[in-house]
């Protein structure tokens, strides 16, 4: 293990996300805060603690090796995570003990959505920019960023980016090289950024909501500025921006670029896993459709069709955003939506959950051991995009399955354990390692009123949802500090 080019990276990657702490004291300062102090505060401590880091292993320049990139990944969402805490804690505006300081900053960075900040609409423009920045932040991943801007300081990326890129876009790259690959990733995620912000203020929003919610709806993360959520603008045209961008960032991302690329919509209609995803998008909207029709929760079709169809967007593609208080809708709507987002965005995208390939092939999977007890003897393969899928990725899928299960039950028995009723934490587990954000019962409308312990259970279920169980586990098994 190469621990002085690992402490010289993280030094460098801290130093890099000082200079973060700026645009919120900007907006501060256009906006007549009086809180722009903590930001200013933070910039500096971030700064010179990167240049600690940094600074007496400048020169160690060794290539990283692929446990480095996992162990620099794993450090680096750590630090940040406490890191980002540290202009909330500072803040006068807010009165945050160090759990909850440190819960909202990881909760933002790993576009989770789950807040224990209450009233949203009285607090100063600079502290709701910094909660959007964050989640945009992290909703592409910081690494994929610094992959494009370490070269240049002599530190190579490709671990770092196979190591903290979920999903099978790390074994596709779109370019023939890394650094090339995660600017074109942000290039495209920046230009999405920019359409949803223009589109937002199209639809009715100020230019201060419009580029705040553009952070959290590009990013998946659901952060908003207002306490209603959503709700708050009462907009058709702006439930349909939101509803259009969310689906669109909840897409692999290299299917964007081919699309771009071969200026033609083929690659998205060609595509297994994102006509499957849209296809339980039209089923869950329907069935809670009728249901909430039926009930007669809302008083016309018309709105019962934007509703549905805009929570069951929002709770699939783990982003968050809320219209009505979903948790109070009728029957057994709210926990089908929670289960929803199990199965989550497609890999590649920035959306959380398990993804949509995982659920597909182990549907694939199911279909054929069905076939097998038909037909015995007869020789089935699981294909995807008309191609056969090897039987090792089919093992992976199974063993990220049984893992992700098995960490679910776990921490929602420890949550259990706290004290907290079964409907709580079944749905605050779900909600945070799916990186969703609002759950049931408790935590249907924040996380402030759970206890300490489990908000820092919660801490370590959004990481690992972040960064997709393996590359955080990786790091605890003996194998991976053996020489």
């Amino acid at each position: 293990m190469q621990f002085y080019v690992i402490l010289r990276i993280l030094g460098l990657l801290l130093m890099l996300f000082s200079f973060t702490q700026l645009f919120p004291a900007l907006v501060g300062w256009l906006y007549d805060d009086l809180d722009l102090m903590p930001f200013i505060e933070a910039f500096f401590v971030l700064l010179i603690g990167g240049a600690a880091c940094w600074f007496p292993v400048r020169h160690a320049t060794s290539e990283l090796r692929l446990r480095d990139g996992f162990l620099v990944v794993i450090l680096f969402w750590g630090v940040l995570g406490v890191s980002g805490a540290l202009p909330l804690l500072l803040s006068s505006q807010l009165e945050i003990s160090v759990t909850d300081a440190v819960f909202e900053s990881i909760s933002a960075l790993t576009t989770t959505g789950a807040t224990v900040i209450t009233n949203l609409d009285d607090l100063p423009y600079s502290i709701l920019f910094y909660r959007q920045q964050l989640q945009w932040l992290g909703g592409m991943g910081i690494i994929v960023l610094a992959v494009a801007i370490l070269p240049i300081l002599g530190v190579g990326g490709s671990q770092l980016f196979r190591a903290e890129t979920p999903g099978p876009i790390k074994d596709s790259k779109l370019t023939p090289r890394i650094k090339e690959t995660a600017k074109l990733l942000w290039l495209i995620y920046f230009g999405f950024t920019i359409a949803c912000a223009i589109a937002y203020k199209l639809a009715g929003m100020n230019w201060f909501d419009a580029i705040g919610h553009s952070f959290s709806t590009i990013a998946i993360g659901g952060f908003s500025t207002h306490d209603e959520s959503m709700g708050y603008f009462k907009s058709n045209a702006i439930d349909t921006v939101a509803i259009i961008f969310m689906l669109l960032s909840s897409a692999n991302f290299s299917l964007h670029f081919l699309v771009w690329r071969k200026r033609s919509l083929k690659p998205y209609l060609d595509d297994s896993e994102l006509r499957f995803y849209l296809y339980c998008v039209g089923l869950i909207s329907l069935i809670c459709i009728v249901y909430l029709s039926i009930e007669h929760q809302f008083g016309t079709l018309s709105e019962t069709i934007y509703k549905s169809l805009f929570q069951v967007v929002s709770m699939i593609t783990t982003t968050g955003f809320t219209t009505s208080n979903y948790s109070y809708w009728t029957s057994f709507l709210p926990v089908l939506l929670i289960f929803s987002s199990f199965m989550g965005g497609c890999a590649g995208s920035t959306a959380g959950g398990m993804k949509v390939i995982r659920v597909l092939l182990l549907f694939k999977q199911g279909t054929r051991e069905i076939l097998r007890l038909i037909h015995p003897s007869a020789r089935i393969s699981v294909k995807l995009n008309r191609k056969p899928v090897p039987d090792n990725v089919m093992q992976a899928v199974w063993g990220f399955f049984s893992v992700y299960m098995g960490i679910f039950v776990l921490f929602m028995l420890l949550l259990m354990a706290t004290g907290l009723d079964q409907v709580t934490a079944f749905s605050a587990v779900a909600a945070t390692l799916n990186n969703l954000g609002p759950g049931l019962g408790e935590v249907a409308n924040n996380y402030a009123g759970i206890n300490d312990f489990a908000k820092w259970v919660l801490n370590i279920s959004m990481l690992l949802g972040r960064l997709e169980i393996f590359t955080l586990l990786v790091v605890l098994t003996p194998a991976f500090w053996r020489q």
